[in-house]
């Protein structure tokens, strides 16, 4: 979620991987893709990068020790997080991150009230903390809850379970928990209440609170397991919002579901219990979804947003709320590397770090509370 992204680790240092960011999945297979790249993640408040150096940094608000650095303090500019240089791939949630080093472990840290963390607590955590001893290929980490896949291709998930986002049958977990007993999973993306994820035959789950149609079933209720999204076996990516879905096939068509009150579906109406088509183009590559608000990027290299903004996270240069895909500035080299939440935070293809959106604590880190209506770029420090 939170959000809005960036996904397998690798086994050895030499191994290429790339980033998973808020609630999307690249997949279907889960092979270590490259890593060259930075990866960059946002929550409510605060943004996290990894830049290609294999560092980690945090700013923006601190709730809960979301940013990493051992306090509670804001940090208006960026904080560096411990002094690793393996960080891989990071995933933030509303307050709350979970990342992949390049060994293959899984650290959390932040809000844990829920259980989030998968520390077996529900102890906030200042700085990051390893999730157990084994080796994982993916995260997603949303409001309450988390799922990750792990390096033999098993799904487990833990935290806040009352809608059955979970896909386990208790109503919260503080450690992670094997979802079925399915190995064939590829990647996960996890939303407020739903969680949907993809297998390395291309087929797409969708399990947790659907009472908008979020998990694409034709239903308006719960699924307490996962389910399978149609019989098509072409799913490339998919990602979670508030209460909308929306993911890419391998054709390049993109798809959304779920509630559109901001026109997250890239289209207007109301809500859709199954997937619906965005457009026609063919182009689509990756889409990441925030809390209503959801973006792709093209073939070409260019970024496109829709659905809700009200703090200039489309990066149009307005607060309109955008019934259909939105061209996000002019530039045509962003990667896939991308998250968003009321900011969004993105990377062009020379690993530089680009922002707009909301500002109030500080996420754009300029040293200032303004909001940006388009992409400016950000330097973290050397």
């Amino acid at each position: 979620m939170g959000n809005r992204l960036r996904t397998v680790l690798a086994m050895a240092a030499a191994t290429a991987v790339t980033a998973l960011t808020l609630g999307v999945t690249t997949g279907p297979a889960a092979a270590a893709p490259d890593a060259s790249g930075a990866s960059v993640a946002t929550g409510y408040g605060h943004t996290c990068s990894i830049p290609a150096n294999g560092t980690l940094w945090c700013w923006g608000a601190n709730f809960n020790g979301a940013l990493g650095d051992g306090t509670t303090a804001d940090r208006p500019t960026p904080a560096r997080v411990g002094t690793a240089t393996n960080w891989a791939v990071i995933d933030a949630g509303t307050t709350h991150n979970c990342a992949l080093r390049t060994d293959g472990t899984l650290w959390c840290w932040g809000n844990n009230f829920r259980g989030q963390l998968g520390d077996g607590s529900t102890t906030a955590r200042s700085v990051p903390v390893q999730i157990g001893t084994a080796t994982w290929n993916n995260v997603s980490a949303a409001d309450s809850h988390t799922c990750a896949v792990r390096s033999d291709n098993t799904l487990w998930c833990w935290g806040f379970n009352r809608s059955g986002q979970l896909g386990t049958g208790a109503y919260t977990e503080t450690a992670p928990v094997q979802v079925g007993t399915a190995t064939n999973w590829a990647s996960v993306a996890t939303g407020y209440a739903h969680t949907c994820a993809t297998r390395t035959n291309g087929t797409l789950f969708c399990w947790g609170d659907s009472t908008r149609g979020q998990l694409g079933l034709g239903i308006l209720s719960y699924r307490a397991t996962p389910e399978q999204v149609g019989t098509d076996t072409t799913w490339s990516t998919v990602t979670a919002g508030y209460a909308f879905t929306c993911a890419t096939r391998t054709s390049g068509t993109l798809f959304c579901w779920g509630e559109n009150g901001y026109g997250q579906l890239g289209a207007t109406g109301t809500y859709q219990t199954s997937p619906a088509q965005v457009g026609s183009g063919t182009t689509w590559r990756t889409v990441r979804a925030g809390d209503n608000t959801a973006c792709a990027n093209r073939a070409d290299g260019t970024l496109w947003c829709w659905g809700n903004n009200m703090a200039a996270q489309i990066g149009d240069g307005t607060t309109t709320n955008r019934y259909a895909p939105t061209q996000a500035g002019t530039a045509t080299t962003w990667t896939s590397d991308f998250a968003l939440s009321y900011h969004t935070a993105a990377v062009r293809a020379d690993d530089s770090l680009w922002s707009w959106g909301n500002n109030d604590n500080g996420q754009q880190a300029d040293g200032t509370t303004t909001r940006r209506p388009t992409p400016a770029q950000l330097t973290l420090p050397a």
